[in-house]
């Protein structure tokens, strides 16, 4: 199977999981998982050099922090279907006693997780926690981290922003989802963002902008540019625009699919949208 095809698939059915995940319990965020499907499986499946054995200290590897806790359909699916736990888990979401709750969690030790997150606002600040201790251990890997838009609208990111810049932490690279929408409306409505880029180059921050932010070759193609801009004393951060729902033409366009399941009927229209490629759970 040619690489491209091996990715797609991945992405196809990672769309899949999320849906059929979210619909089992009528609960769960589908907008934003979907809409960074395509993040995911670059991430994970082409340029993170990640260990076979999952250790919490992440020591020799590149790591990964989820801020925006509430997209855990698609960090779930991309994590089981990365081999760091059994694809079959997957039915369990946000069943009591499962280790995969609405947002992650470390209290079970889940595979993958290394950081409780959904609280936004606060996994910048954690992010570099991890990218400073790698500077101290001497590990020369890096730190990855995945923001939404309307989280940035909580203080505690620009503390860490300046943080980074003063320090020279130069072994993150922090991508921001810039589909413009969250749970009450846009963005702008809800409180607009301004100019992010130049805000982000004013705390002195390396930018990158990525405005096809579902195309997968352009996404891989950005953060391995964004690899290369690592340890020249700047933090770098990605600018991606994604379209919420993106997959599923009824979700696309709105920002109503945000915490919202599909029923049965629109469960089946969605994954038409979506052939299995892989296998379902």
């Amino acid at each position: 199977m040619k690489e491209e095809n091996k990715l797609q698939n991945l992405v196809f059915q990672t769309r899949r999981d999320i849906l059929r995940m979210v619909n089992n319990v009528n609960s769960g965020h589908p907008g934003g998982s979907l809409g960074c499907t395509e993040f995911f499986i670059a991430l994970y499946h082409e340029v993170m050099e990640i260990n076979e054995n999952f250790s919490m200290d992440g020591y020799n590897e590149d790591v990964f922090f989820l801020s925006n806790g509430h997209i855990s359909p698609v960090f779930y699916s991309t994590l089981a279907r990365r081999g760091f736990f059994p694809i079959s888990e997957l039915s369990t979401f946000r069943l009591i006693n499962s280790r995969l709750q609405g947002h992650p969690t470390t209290h079970d030790n889940l595979p993958g997780i290394r950081i409780a997150s959904g609280s936004l606002g606060q996994g910048l600040s954690v992010a570099l926690g991890a990218s400073l201790s790698k500077k101290l251990n001497n590990d020369n890997k890096l730190v990855y981290i995945l923001l939404g838009d309307g989280e940035l609208q909580e203080g505690q990111n620009w503390e860490a922003a300046m943080f980074a810049s003063a320090n020279k932490v130069d072994n993150i690279i922090a991508t921001v989802d810039l589909n413009g929408k969250q749970i009450d409306g846009s963005t702008d409505e809800v409180l607009s963002l301004g100019d992010l880029k130049n805000k982000f180059l004013s705390f002195g921050w390396e930018i990158l902008e990525l405005k096809e932010g579902n195309n997968i070759d352009l996404i891989i193609k950005t953060l391995k540019k964004a690899k290369a801009l690592t340890r020249k004393e700047k933090p770098v951060i990605i600018l991606m625009e994604t379209e919420m729902g993106n997959g599923v033409d009824y979700m696309m366009g709105t920002h109503k699919w945000h915490g919202v399941a599909p029923n049965d009927e629109l469960l089946l229209k969605a994954l038409d949208q979506n052939p299995e490629t892989i296998g379902d759970y």
